[in-house]
């Protein structure tokens, strides 16, 4: 199963957008799933569902940052090559989406379904919802498989 594959199971499960990518990773990070689960928790429908960044980008950046991240806060290369790498990767989303943010990906009005409630998870919502897609697609691109 790819990273992608199991990325959309999770979100298929209840994870948000966010856990379900960085979950995919666990086992190559090294991370324990309810760590990562804890984590990534508030990045989920746009960041705690403000509509914002998407939370399958979120959790990409947050992946790709694990892996090739940088620690020492003098590193000037380190932190230029990572914020790089993190644009390219937005771009990568970009062009197979045409955004980054929440709302534009689901077709929705600034403010529109941005309370703090979480939607129920019915089948009717993962017809209507791109976003196991999108967690895929997120992991697709860190493996370089888009």
């Amino acid at each position: 199963m790819t990273h992608g594959q199991k990325a959309e199971m999770l979100f298929k499960k209840g994870y948000n957008c966010a856990q379900s990518v960085l979950c995919a990773y666990c086992d190559e990070l090294g991370l324990d799933e309810t760590t990562a689960q804890m984590i990534a928790s508030g990045f989920g429908g746009g960041m705690g569902r403000m509509r914002e960044i998407c939370g399958a980008v979120s959790g990409m950046f947050m992946v790709a940052g694990l892996k090739n991240g940088y620690t020492d806060k003098s590193e000037a290369t380190a932190k230029k090559d990572t914020y790089s790498q993190i644009q390219n990767l937005a771009a990568a989303f970009k062009k197979e989406c045409g955004s980054i943010v929440c709302r534009e990906l689901l077709g929705l009005n600034a403010g529109e379904n941005s309370g703090p409630t979480p939607t129920e998870r019915t089948d009717e919502f993962y017809r209507k919802r791109p976003c196991g897609e999108l967690c895929r697609l997120a992991c697709d691109i860190l493996d370089g498989i888009n």
